[in-house]
């Protein structure tokens, strides 16, 4: 197989993912598409090209003009519209600076669609599918993590990690959607997402700082 082109000029990507979610979710799309977490998943293998995964997803793909940068990886395909448990999702498929295959997949709910009733059904969804999950960790509301509280859920299954993440936007302590009496939407500052990938080999099960196992 031919090597796929070289990946294009990376772009700051907070910025750019926030603009690229809220205008997906403003056109008229078709019917999302929608197989779950699993699905997805199963419908991958780690390590394909970007040119394999436009054939795979057909038109629910779109290949960016300008990669976004996730640090260790890159993102030039995306699903603009994915559903999981019903909630419309971005899914970004992380490539790999050196090799150019896929290293991870992200699944992100646009920020001004952040927000608990989301979370949960999210949480229905990969319980659905994955059982209860291998681990439960969580952030407090502490001036050393920014005021903003998190939550994150994992599943451990075939050599992935599955990660569920719900960090909130609150800048003052017991306020923001988490916790406290804003329970509507999280704000731009929120997050809320899905990542799928190999096991993290810094030793910590989880990405947010403080965890408890259930």
């Amino acid at each position: 197989m031919n090597p796929p082109p070289r990946p294009r000029l990376l772009i700051h990507v907070g910025l750019l993912r926030l603009v690229f979610g809220t205008f997906v979710l403003a056109l008229p799309w078709p019917a999302p598409a929608s197989d779950g977490v699993a699905g997805l998943w199963q419908q991958t293998y780690w390590g394909e090209f970007a040119d394999v995964l436009m054939q795979q997803f057909g038109r629910d793909a779109e290949r960016l003009p300008h990669a976004l940068d996730f640090g260790d990886s890159y993102a030039d395909v995306v699903l603009p519209r994915y559903l999981v448990g019903g909630v419309p999702m971005v899914v970004f498929f992380q490539m790999d600076k050196a090799g150019r295959g896929l290293k991870r997949i992200q699944l992100e709910r646009p920020r001004h669609g952040v927000n608990p009733p989301a979370y949960r059904a999210l949480l229905m969804a990969l319980q659905s599918d994955f059982g209860r999950p291998d681990r439960v960790c969580a952030i407090p509301v502490l001036p050393a993590g920014g005021l903003q509280a998190g939550s994150e859920e994992q599943w451990d299954r075939d050599g992935t990690t599955v990660s569920a993440i719900f960090r909130d936007t609150t800048i003052q302590a017991f306020e923001g959607c988490l916790f406290g009496p804003a329970t509507g939407s999280c704000g731009l500052r929120g997050q809320l997402l899905i990542r799928i990938g190999p096991p993290d080999n810094d030793g910590d099960p989880c990405s947010l700082e403080l965890r408890y196992r259930r």
